[in-house]
């Protein structure tokens, strides 16, 4: 083999490498060039190389074709209008990346639709990475807001609660709701929702065009526990009612069916009644949330939803046999 042809070889491998390490592994430039050992630049060109010679586009449609399938039978079955599996990353624990880019991406379409005056925003690990993988999208003529309550127990602020962020990337108008998510009695939270600014808030949630939520699991590592917005006790007692997926502080069983518990009368944010016939989008994945995600499902309340690979062959896989 001449040394020419052996270079060519070598520089079209390479293009492979960038490409899939720049759309696949959702690396930027820099650090494509980084992890190759070669300049900025250089990596730009092998990134455009092998769009330019149809290797991008080889592999992302093998990638795709599955997922679209899956999105399909997900969308069949769940009456959804809206679903998007993305490729897994290899990522341990919460496929966080994969789930964060494809949700900022949802997130920047959504603030550009001129159809999409007002986005009601959950909190969660997942949304915030979203968030912070969202680019700079000014969007001065939006209203973001809360969908729950913020505050931890203690009353520190929820390390998850995305709207802080969201509101500096767009410039968008954003209401706040300064409460824990969790009243401690019934008769505590009669008293917020007394208290001047809050129901305003409420009524501007209810009525916002787009609401993105994460899917919280039933369990002592679920992020309500970790951030101390509810407590393990608490937490285990919605286990022992059935409980296996949460959204929006409300709890649902394997069927899909509303768990009621004194946590769930007491959550600081929209009423199971106020989740019907409005448009919700989850970003939700990850191998501890698969009977979370199909428990929310299965109540119908879902519009669209956002997860890995892993999750919806996942989904897909339960579907057949319930």
């Amino acid at each position: 083999m001449s040394a020419a042809k052996s270079r060519t070889i070598e520089t079209v491998d390479l293009s492979v490498r960038a490409a899939w390490l720049h759309y696949a592994g959702g690396y930027t430039q820099a650090d494509v060039a980084k992890k190759l050992g070669v300049t900025n630049l250089k990596a730009h060109r092998l990134i455009t190389r092998a769009n330019k010679d149809g290797l991008v586009k080889v592999f992302i449609d093998g990638e795709i074709s599955e997922c679209v399938e899956l999105e399909n039978q997900l969308s069949t079955k769940h009456e959804l209008e809206y679903c998007e599996v993305v490729p897994d990353l290899e990522e341990t624990g919460l496929p966080l990346r994969a789930l964060g880019k494809a949700g900022a991406r949802y997130l920047k379409r959504a603030l550009e639709n001129p159809d999409t005056p007002s986005i009601g925003i959950g909190h969660g690990r997942t949304l915030a990475s979203c968030v912070e993988l969202l680019p700079k999208t000014p969007a001065p003529e939006k209203t973001i807001v809360s969908l729950l309550g913020g505050f931890s127990r203690t009353f520190s602020a929820n390390p998850h609660d995305v709207i802080y962020g969201l509101a500096k990337k767009t410039g968008a108008t954003a209401f706040v709701m300064p409460v824990p998510f969790f009243a401690n009695t019934i008769e505590n939270k009669r008293i917020i929702l007394e208290q001047y600014g809050i129901a305003e808030v409420l009524d501007l949630a209810r009525k916002t065009s787009l609401k993105v939520i994460g899917i919280g699991s039933v369990d002592s590592e679920a992020s309500v526990v970790a951030s101390v917005m509810m407590e393990s006790e608490e937490m285990e007692e919605v286990d022992r009612s059935g409980g296996v997926g949460e959204m929006l502080g409300h709890f649902f069983d394997k069927h899909g069916k509303l768990v009621k518990t004194d946590i769930s009368d007491r959550t600081m944010g929209l009423a199971v009644k106020d989740l019907t016939d409005t448009n919700i989008l989850a970003v939700a994945g990850g191998s501890v949330k698969v009977d979370a995600v199909s428990a929310v499902l299965k109540s119908r309340l879902l519009s669209g939803l956002i997860t890995d690979e892993s999750t919806a062959r996942a989904l897909v896989k339960m579907d057949g046999i319930y």
